[in-house]
């Protein structure tokens, strides 16, 4: 069975969905976007940071799975249902990020 497209596609959507969430984390986009309005950043920057370690759990299982479809793309079944639930697992730490952010803020 084909998969109808290139396994590239779906990578390249779970690396540039990883870079966005590591940027948000790692290098300040988070904290930029949702407590740069000086009040009470202190605070702000704890309930991020909250936010931030529940949706590392989606983003290491979103790497892990990256990686295990990589691993199995010889079977493009298993490479198509891994890459999925990696792409999935990315939107949902993403996601997650995004509504921590919202209620720090």
């Amino acid at each position: 069975m084909r998969l109808g497209f290139s396994p590239v596609l779906p990578t390249v959507a779970s690396f540039l969905l990883a870079a966005l969430w590591g940027l948000s984390v790692f290098a300040g986009w988070g904290l930029e976007a949702f407590c740069a309005d000086g009040e009470a950043s202190g605070a702000c920057a704890e309930r991020l940071a909250t936010s931030n370690l529940v949706s590392g759990v989606f983003a290491v299982s979103g790497g892990a799975c990256t990686a295990a479809a990589w691993f199995s793309r010889r079977d493009e079944r298993l490479f198509g249902r891994v890459m999925a639930v990696a792409v999935a697992a990315w939107i949902v730490a993403v996601a997650v990020l995004f509504l921590g952010g919202l209620l720090a803020g």
